[in-house]
């Protein structure tokens, strides 16, 4: 798989709930890098810590959580996704439609660093 590939089979992952690939396309020291003022964000290291602290996290606080994806910029070892999350808050009930940025940086074929700039206002707004 080129780098673009990996990352479309790592959406796929998230998307379909295939906990058991996710390991298999990151390296052992990932760090994944959630920006600031995101809820629930930090900085998580190794797959199993993103899985439980990222992906089933979000789907306990959102209906239907999602990331649109709108675009992929190939900057060889690094992959842009340009997209929008979407979802419906389980608590306040209100729908999310909050656009974002995802970078990943790629080492021998696998995601090593996960970066995500989204806009942190819109979500927390769907929350309350």
């Amino acid at each position: 798989m080129n780098n673009v590939e990996v990352i479309r089979e790592l959406y796929r992952a998230f998307r379909d709930r295939d906990y058991d690939v996710f390991p298999s396309i990151t390296t052992p020291d990932l760090e994944w890098i959630q920006n600031e003022g995101f809820p629930g964000g930090a900085t998580y290291r190794g797959a199993a810590e993103v899985i439980e602290g990222v992906f089933q996290a979000n789907s306990n606080s959102w209906a239907g959580f999602a990331y649109q994806i709108e675009e992929f910029l190939d900057a060889g070892d690094s992959i842009i996704v340009l997209g929008r999350y979407t979802g419906q808050n389980t608590v306040s009930g209100k729908p999310l439609s909050a656009a974002a940025a995802h970078i990943y940086d790629l080492r021998d074929g696998k995601v090593c660093r996960f970066r995500m700039f989204a806009d942190t206002k819109t979500i927390w707004d769907s929350m309350t």
